[in-house]
């Protein structure tokens, strides 16, 4: 809303000092002072100012605590902040003509940055990277081994305390400081800012093996391009004497020793697993998925390369087909013999196993890493959107699609499970012994491959597979990239295109020993360890340091400031008690009951166990590194190190129209 300033405030400002009293505005050496509020400075200029068109004043609410700087005219190409009083600026339209703004400029915190075309751009890239492969084949495997229906209970209070404030506070603080994951904590507290660095580390582990798996999928999408889909007879040359195709033959009796043909062509002709030996003899790599997976990084490549204006537009399509996918699949499923029996078994409840400490580890672990706080990607994607969106709104819209997603899935699995048990002549428990990747590549892919119309299916399903792995990658790299770049600016700035590329080719590079005969292994691996206790590890650090360090006083301040409102009780002992609570009782979990790997008939020896811890804290190691680093380089005694280390070094700009303003 306009404003018309009086007379009086645009008189030029020629008070000397000694009429100046406590409370009143002075020019002091070229400067406008008032002597114990919080003031803006007009710095004297011997060129005239120029009234803007109209004159207009300043719109919108500014609290204290901000001080405001004129955004630049075209023609400016700096930033400067006016000296006048934040009350005094709600009714000014004009400054004296003898005074001008000082020229204050930051390199890449004061160029426009970019945003997202559509708000749905946004929330259709959230909930790609929030729905992966994770929700189709990891909730509905742990929800019938931990009691089925029951499971939901420890899983919806896990989802309202544990994650769901974790997942509203990292957009938050994303949309609030606009800065990748290693430079936001210059604003929050720089003594944490390893956390940046180990979050980057973690995502390369993650682009080392997570793409190799939809590298699997793009292998079944060619095979799929075929009359007779090549899983589902034992005449292949790949196949074994242990074969067994009771689909076409139901006089065969299915025996412990036997093999689907879909197994064997899942292990004997995708993976060649056995033309190795384990960790210790991967054996050679596969052309064939090298080229898979040089595709798949391809496409992604060429959907980042220019930021979220190009990925804003791909999620488009990548995030809403597999919807489309699974309300197909499931109609299916729910059509077929036997499909009522899976559905039992997913839901039946089993109450006693709620007494079992491990039933709710699972529940809080399967919570956490689907909704995926922590990767650097909701701080990346976060930092894009409009100062003022609605980022509460956002955070639970998108938690429960990622959660309705996950029980939906559920019943896509379980009725197939129903049906392979109703053909099989056996108990679903023994059908749904397969977890993981297994899972869809060999039990989903079966029970596909023996539907009619079975070309149609697979291929939407792999379809499905792709596109929900792609989403993932996206938002895993784009995490990184945005980091880097905001923390590098004179670097890559303005060459990320060249940035993406070399990250792309780097990620490939390290995919390589996920690629040979023994690679299942090696994702295995990665798999358990690399995205394990680390990262719990570090959201813990981050949690902490934003509730207590940072404050969750001021965090909610900043809340205010983006949607108008502050945050509840309920969300601010989430942030300072509940949510670190929660991450600390998974992280002990895990640290107090070392998994034991198996993968096939492999057991995975006792020094890959060392190994994968070793690679948890070769990212971990980041945060204890860079706190030595920053309080020696940091000058003074070791209280006033402290100190420093733990006080934001930069301020916040926050955009109002036409006028910026940073947060002090």
């Amino acid at each position: 809303m306009e404003k018309t300033a009086p007379n009086h405030e645009s008189q030029p400002l020629t008070s000397k000092k000694g009429d100046c009293k406590e409370g009143d505005d002075c020019a002091e050496n070229g400067h406008l002072l008032k002597s114990t509020k919080p003031t803006l400075r007009l710095a004297e200029n011997m060129h005239k100012a120029q009234p803007n068109q109209g004159d207009k004043g300043a719109t919108g609410h500014i609290s204290n605590g901000y001080s405001l700087a004129q955004s630049p005219s075209p023609g400016d190409g700096v930033e400067a902040p006016v000296g006048v009083p934040c009350a005094a600026i709600m009714t000014t339209t004009t400054a004296s003509p003898t005074c001008r703004v000082e020229v204050r400029q930051h390199p890449r915190e004061l160029d426009e940055r970019e945003t997202w075309s559509k708000k749905m751009d946004f929330l259709l890239s959230v909930i790609g990277y929030a729905v992966d492969l994770g929700n189709v084949w990891r909730f509905p495997y742990i929800c019938y081994q931990n009691g089925g229906g029951a499971f939901l209970i420890p899983y919806t209070l896990m989802a309202i305390f544990g994650g769901i404030p974790l997942f509203y506070m990292e957009l938050a603080l994303g949309q609030y400081h606009r800065n990748g994951c290693i430079s936001v904590w210059r604003k929050i507290c720089p003594i944490f800012k390893g956390i940046g660095y180990a979050i980057c580390i973690i995502a390369f582990y993650i682009a080392s093996y997570y793409n190799t798996i939809m590298a699997w999928a793009l292998y079944y999408l060619i095979s799929s391009f075929t009359e007779e889909l090549p899983w589902t007879s034992c005449t292949n040359p790949w196949n074994t004497a242990s074969c067994t195709n009771y689909f076409s033959n139901q006089t065969i009796a299915w025996t412990r020793n036997s093999t689907s043909p879909a197994e064997e062509f899942y292990t004997r002709h995708i993976l060649q697993i056995h033309r190795a030996n384990g960790l210790d003899d991967l054996g050679g790599i596969s052309w064939q998925l090298t080229l898979c997976l040089l595709l798949i990084f391809t496409v992604v490549y060429f959907s980042i390369w220019k930021g979220v204006k190009t990925s804003g537009k791909v999620v488009w399509v990548t995030a809403t087909f597999p919807y489309a996918v699974l309300f197909i699949l499931l109609i299916r499923g729910a059509t077929l013999p036997g499909a009522w029996r899976g559905v039992l078994y997913y839901l039946k409840p089993q109450w006693h196993k709620l007494l079992a400490t491990e039933v709710w580890v699972d529940a809080a672990a399967q919570i956490f890493f689907s909704l995926g706080p922590g990767f650097g990607v909701l701080l990346a994607f976060a930092s894009y959107n409009k100062f003022h969106n609605n980022c509460y709104q956002d955070a639970l819209v998108t938690s429960a699609v990622n959660c309705m997603t996950s029980f939906m899935s559920g019943f896509v699995i379980f009725t197939v499970l129903g049906y392979m048990a109703e053909m099989r002549h056996e108990e679903v428990s023994e059908v749904a012994k397969d977890a993981g990747p297994s899972l869809l590549f060999i039990t989903y892919a079966e029970a596909i491959a023996n539907m009619p119309a079975s070309t149609f299916f697979a291929i939407i399903f792999f379809l499905m597979l792709i596109t929900l792995g792609l989403d993932s990658t996206f938002a895993g790299l784009e995490g990184v990239i945005t980091a880097v770049l905001d923390e590098f600016p004179h670097i890559w700035g303005k060459r990320r295109e060249l940035f993406v590329l070399c990250f792309i080719v780097v990620c490939f590079m390290g995919a390589l020993s996920t690629l040979t005969f023994g690679g299942a292994y090696v994702v295995k691996l990665f798999e358990e360890y690399a995205t394990g206790p680390a990262l719990l590890a570090v959201v813990f650090l981050e949690s902490i340091a934003v509730a207590w360090f940072y404050g969750v006083a001021q965090f909610c301040s900043d809340v205010k400031e983006m949607v108008g409102f502050s945050p509840g009780w309920y969300w601010r002992v989430c942030w300072v008690a509940i949510s670190p609570l929660f991450l600390l009782f998974i992280i002990i979990s895990f640290m107090s009951s070392p998994m034991e790997l198996r993968l096939f008939d492999y057991t995975y020896p006792y020094w890959t166990t060392v190994m994968g811890y070793g690679i948890g804290a070769s990212s971990f190691i980041c945060v204890p590194a860079y706190m030595v680093y920053r309080l020696a380089a940091t000058p003074g005694t070791l209280k006033e190190r402290i100190l420093k280390s733990i006080t934001p070094e930069t301020t916040t700009e926050i955009p109002l129209g036409d006028i910026r303003m940073n947060a002090v």
